[in-house]
């Protein structure tokens, strides 16, 4: 599914200004035509999609472009507020809720010239690893309509491999920027925590929570990271760093860098083909002039259970507010007003979110805080710390993304277990607050993609993204 990058479409715009429109009109046509068999949007904003266009055709008409992402089609994940724009999270809880502003990343890309084409579709408050849990029906894989998308970015990922827009900016908690993009045969990154403005998100887990985007390459990736990273003083988590200019690292040789390889990852259910395709990118590597150090990460194989305590456990508290008076939808058929907000709760809250309250307040409540989250956090901390030994050695770890290539839709739906433990690869990085590339590298049997995972050290986006600018360089 080859579809222009950003770079060739901003060439494109400065020799020919209103080509701007054109591509928009083209890719609302190809949202006209697959929407109703894929998905991917809870919300098209088409005219107001038109009007940015037209303001950009002008910029370029007069040399006054605002950045490399001017006239570029963007699709914002429906965690993201957007003034004046429907926001729902995917859930029917927020069903009416306009914002009366912007989310930092939306602010930095309008800022950017972007074209917003609409909002993605995604499980229910981020709650899934497929966006079968979304209120408003099913994203399906462009690859194969039978299979899911992932999750919970699953439409932003969808979106891009479809050509529904030219990248998307989702949110990652435990793998949801990386695993579908990953199913959908497309390039994700999760920054470091921190690197990216979380102000505007609607929060799910607050310290596992990381903004990201979602395109078709890795320089892509790098020329968005250098629009929408950075500090913002409304975001108490945001750290005041200098933004490298990431794009300049691209191209740096591998030769004498060392990556890591834990046997961890490879013994934990992981697909006979996906070990493959992984092990010939090993090989890849090793022509780039990188050779490769034995690492081991003790505790990686309780990432899922800290994982599926911490989050829950935020996610109780994050969701408190919505109780059908400040926040969220309204019960019409309530009595007084404790009826009120059990019923507001029941309409509004779908049957995963309802599951992730209820195990949350039960590990927060009194008599099970030490025996659960406290001992979590605890066990947090070891798991960062065999990162950062395993670091020490490498400068990035490769790893995979998913146990599994796409599922079949309906699959694991009745299973929860099952569907947490596709996050078994991912959601220990969050733990960390590691950056992750998640990259194509391959196709299965049945012609599904397969991804690889490139782990890196805090703050290091750019040697991350150097190891996957250069493997797609080879092998294109």
């Amino acid at each position: 599914m080859s579809r222009e990058t950003i770079l060739e479409l901003n060439k494109k715009f400065v020799q020919k200004p209103n080509a701007v429109v054109d591509e928009l009109r083209n890719v609302l046509r190809i949202i006209d035509e697959r929407e109703d068999e894929l998905n991917c949007f809870v919300t098209v904003t088409a005219e107001g999609a038109i009007q940015d266009a037209k303001e950009s055709t002008k910029r370029f008409s007069s040399k006054q472009q605002k950045s490399i992402l001017d006239g570029v089609t963007v699709g914002i994940k429906d965690v993201f507020c957007t003034r004046d724009v429907r926001t729902t999270a995917s859930s029917k809880m927020l069903d009416e809720f306009v914002p009366a502003y912007d989310a930092t990343v939306v602010r930095k890309l309008k800022d950017a010239g972007a074209v917003i084409v609409g909002k993605n579709n995604c499980d229910a408050w981020a709650h899934g690893a497929s966006t079968e849990n979304s209120d408003y029906g099913v994203t399906k894989n462009p690859w194969d309509a039978t299979r899911v998308s992932g999750g919970s970015s699953g439409g932003s990922a969808a979106a891009v491999a479809a050509g529904e827009c030219v990248y998307s900016i989702g949110s990652d908690t435990g793998g949801s920027i990386r695993q579908p993009a990953g199913f959908c045969g497309v390039v994700g990154l999760k920054p470091t925590y921190g690197r990216v403005s979380r102000f505007g998100l609607i929060a799910m887990a607050s310290s596992l929570d990381c903004v990201g985007p979602i395109a078709n390459t890795t320089e892509d990736i790098a020329k968005i990271m250098e629009i929408i990273a950075g500090y913002d003083e409304k975001d108490s988590t945001s750290l005041n760093l200098p933004v490298p200019e990431y794009s300049k690292f691209l191209d740096k040789p591998l030769t004498g860098k060392k990556i890591g390889w834990a046997k961890e990852f490879f013994e934990m259910g992981l697909d006979a083909e996906i070990k493959t395709v992984l092990e010939n990118a090993r090989k890849e590597y090793e022509k780039l002039g990188a050779t490769f150090v034995d690492i081991t990460l003790p505790h990686i194989q309780y990432g899922v259970p800290v994982y599926y305590i911490i989050q829950p456990a935020e996610v109780s508290s994050n969701l408190g507010r919505y109780d059908g008076i400040k926040y969220g939808h309204s019960s019409g058929r309530s009595e007084n007003l404790i009826d009120h907000y059990f019923k507001s709760r029941d309409e509004g809250f779908g049957a995963e979110a309802k599951r992730r309250i209820m195990l949350g307040t039960f590990v927060l409540s009194a008599g099970y805080y030490d025996a659960y989250y406290n001992k979590a956090m605890k066990v947090r901390t070891l798991i960062k710390q065999d990162f950062e030994k395993a670091l020490a050695k490498a400068d990035v770890i490769l790893a995979p993304v998913s146990p599994t290539t796409a599922f079949k839709i309906g699959e694991k739906a009745n299973d929860p277990m099952q569907m947490y433990l596709a996050d078994v690869y991912t959601a220990a990085i969050n733990l960390a607050g590691n950056p992750a590339l998640s990259l194509p590298c391959g196709f299965d049997k049945d012609n599904l993609p397969i991804a690889m995972q490139i782990i890196g050290k805090h703050f290091d986006e750019e040697t991350v993204l150097n190891f996957g600018h250069m493997y797609e360089r080879v092998r294109k």
